[in-house]
């Protein structure tokens, strides 16, 4: 079973029912109009303000015919006016009836279409055929006015829709709509949607970037942030990776596409923000079911509470008539329907824009029952990116030499320790000289000859640990660090020490994550020595050192036969089985793609005090969708039986003479007032 992403009315998936599909999901509506209105907004929107239009001036009109302006024939004018606004402004209802019986199933505008049906026929029956009417009572007020408020409620709550939709909106708008493709030795303006993989694209200064690819030729900033969200704009050159809807800087670029339509990471993005507003989440369970025998036990309600007034209460057939219509458009589907998507839509909304993608709405109930959580070291507790953590040398030859001789030779290496040797000695400007004779042997280290000197750097396996002058500044720099020796000539001249750093908000994240009472391990493929540093640095006691990817999933089922609710958090492909296997998988958005894929919340940031973070918007989020159940339950339980008589015996049947208008202000407001609810979400701080 399915929820139509508009109204929020429970829709069958088995039956021939109405779809349409947008980013890779597959959506289910209980009408044409809902299935337009999704599709095409803007025009239904502008459709719905035409009605507006119309039925409003009709609607008073009407009105003020009836109460002041009696005159010949006053009661025709009354039936053709107020049939103009019943089946042209109300015409919606009526196809949406139609759209729900073919489908066999239920939906709000059965109720309206039902409900000013019975008070617009009654009335007609009245002027058209008043010698076989006992009555002469008629309500084409009623019936005109209660279309023209529904379809206010309408407007208001497309408003409401409208801001709650605007994070979405604002990354649609970040994709180009023409973009310059290189076509032989001319340029070529194209629309972005005509874009393949493979394509050469130029791309122009101050540009938006059409679509993920690698940068060919030329050199500019871009700016990142609509996507990572940092400020600083990154320098992209000759086999940079660039991002679509990021904005080029002051330099040309030429590109060659390598993701382009739903397989660019924005597209991904605004995939995953509408799949969290579009899945169900349990706690939407009851309201899913009451919503799907909501519409027949609200007719059968109106019809038992007016044959009931009629039959025994003495009533007449114009308030039997007015009991019918009041319950019937009094009641509101919509707003259980719509309590727990337009929370999910605002809150998920809110999350992308801190740069928390959140692809499950399962995640909003299961983030309040994690209990433990576990995270890999590098790259996610550390920034993945090793650094010369220090130098140590023999008395003859100075830093600044054996850094010389060290990145000289490492220059045709691609390690990660050979890329921290090379920045650090730019860093400090020194002039390298590529290396002659250079040699590698696997998981070892290198060597090379430079200036006709032979240069070897690895570590214990491949030369003798260095026990002479420099001792206490090899062990000052040793806790945490990756310890390279350096042998020129047959001589040891020295060490360099790298690690990976920390990052800064680690041991913030970690220090919020035990005030909320979950239980934080590290688990690491690192060497014990290493992980116990890292681990005491940030402040997790549980470690576990030298994983493998089977351990590290084997470790979170040994926390989950405990009993508890595991979270995982990790950036690389060594982390897949983990995340998999966890209650919850958090992925570091700088990670790897199948990193990525397997978490259920990816941190486009990649900070991990957006956990915390993460948990909190959690919990506000759990808390409107409840706030939004509350409403909708508590305002059908209160105002059903209000409109099947409750308060006659206390007030008379006299209370008919404006329910029925006060029916259809409370059902225009109901649902607007549940997606009003939600859009306070947007005002949480994280």
């Amino acid at each position: 079973m399915a929820n139509d992403p508009i109204c929020g009315m429970y829709v069958d998936e088995s039956s021939d029912s109405i779809t349409s599909e947008r980013n890779g999901l597959k959506y289910y509506f209980c009408s044409g109009s809902c299935k337009l209105k999704f599709e095409r907004p803007e025009k239904e929107f502008n459709a719905l303000k035409r009605s507006l239009a119309i039925s409003w001036p009709i609607s008073l009109a009407v009105l003020a015919i009836t109460y002041l302006l009696h005159f010949p024939y006053y009661l025709y004018v009354l039936l053709v006016l107020s049939g103009i606004v019943q089946f042209y402004p109300g015409l919606k209802f009526y196809r949406g009836f139609v759209d729900a019986v073919k489908n066999r199933g239920t939906n709000m505008d059965m109720l309206i279409a039902i409900g000013t049906s019975a008070a617009w026929l009654y009335s007609a029956a009245v002027v058209l055929a008043p010698h076989a009417s006992m009555v002469s009572n008629v309500y084409f007020d009623s019936s005109s006015l209660i279309i023209a408020l529904i379809l206010t409620g309408d407007y208001l709550q497309h408003l409401a829709e409208k801001s709650a939709t605007s994070a979405l909106d604002r990354l649609l708008r970040l994709q180009p709509s023409v973009v310059h493709r290189l076509e032989g030795a001319g340029i070529k303006d194209i629309d972005a949607k005509s874009i393949r993989v493979g394509d050469m694209l130029l791309v122009k200064p101050g540009e938006k970037i059409p679509a993920d690819g690698i940068v060919t030729e030329g050199a500019s900033e871009v700016d990142e942030s609509a996507i990572s969200g940092e400020s600083m704009p990154v320098l992209k050159e000759r086999g940079s990776n660039l991002i679509g809807a990021t904005v080029n800087g002051t330099g040309s670029l030429t590109m060659q596409v390598r993701q382009a339509g739903a397989d660019t990471t924005l597209s991904k993005i605004i995939a995953i923000v509408e799949a969290a507003a579009s899945k169900r989440v349990r706690i939407q369970k009851l309201a899913d079911t009451v919503s799907s025998y909501f519409v027949p036990l609200v007719i059968g309600i109106a019809v038992a509470s007016s044959l009931g007034w009629f039959l025994f209460g003495s009533s007449g057939l114009s308030i039997a008539v007015l009991v019918f219509v009041s319950v019937v458009i009094i009641a509101c589907p919509c707003a259980f329907g719509i309590a727990t998507p337009a929370a999910l839509l605002v809150g998920s909304g809110k999350a992308s824009e801190n740069g928390i993608l959140i692809k499950s709405g399962d995640v909003i109930e299961l983030s309040r029952k994690i209990n433990a959580i576990i995270l890999d070291k590098t790259g996610t507790i550390t920034t993945g990116k090793l650094s010369v953590s220090g130098v140590a040398v023999r008395a003859k030859i100075t830093e600044t030499e054996l850094l010389y001789y060290a990145a000289s030779a490492e220059m045709k290496s691609e390690h990660p320790i050979a890329k921290a040797m090379l920045k650090r000695a730019a860093d400090l400007g020194i002039r390298l000289t590529m290396p002659a004779d250079f040699s590698y042997t696997a998981g070892s280290g290198i060597s090379a000859t430079i200036n006709g000197k032979r240069v070897r750097i690895g570590n214990e396996k491949m030369l003798p640990k260095f026990t002479g002058k420099g001792d206490n500044i090899l062990a000052a720099m040793h806790e945490g660090s990756t310890i390279v020796s350096v042998e020129i000539d047959g001589n040891t001249a020295g060490y360099i020490g790298v690690s990976d750093s920390i990052r800064e908000d680690a041991k913030e994240a970690i220090s919020k994550l035990r005030s909320l009472g979950i239980e934080v391990w590290m688990v690491t493929g690192d060497n014990e020595k290493v992980a116990r540093h890292v681990a005491s640095e940030v402040g997790i006691d549980n470690v576990i050192a030298g994983a493998s990817p089977l351990d590290k999933a084997e470790a979170v089922k040994k926390l989950q036969a405990r009993g508890l609710k595991v979270a995982v958090v990790g950036d690389g492909i060594n982390d897949a089985p983990a995340l998999s296997q966890a209650d919850m998988g958090i992925a570091i958005g700088a990670g790897t793609d199948i990193a990525m894929e397997s978490g259920q919340v990816v941190l486009m940031k990649s900070r991990i005090n957006d956990i915390p973070k993460l948990f909190m918007l959690s919990s506000k989020i759990l808390s409107k969708i409840k706030q939004n159940l509350a409403w909708a339950f508590g305002y059908n339980i209160v105002l059903l039986p209000i409109a099947a008589g409750v308060l006659v015996p206390a007030l008379g049947f006299s209370v008919y003479d404006s329910l029925p208008i006060l029916s259809a202000f409370a059902m225009a407001l109901s649902s607007t007032i549940v997606v009003s609810n939600s859009l306070l979400l947007k005002r949480v701080r994280l």
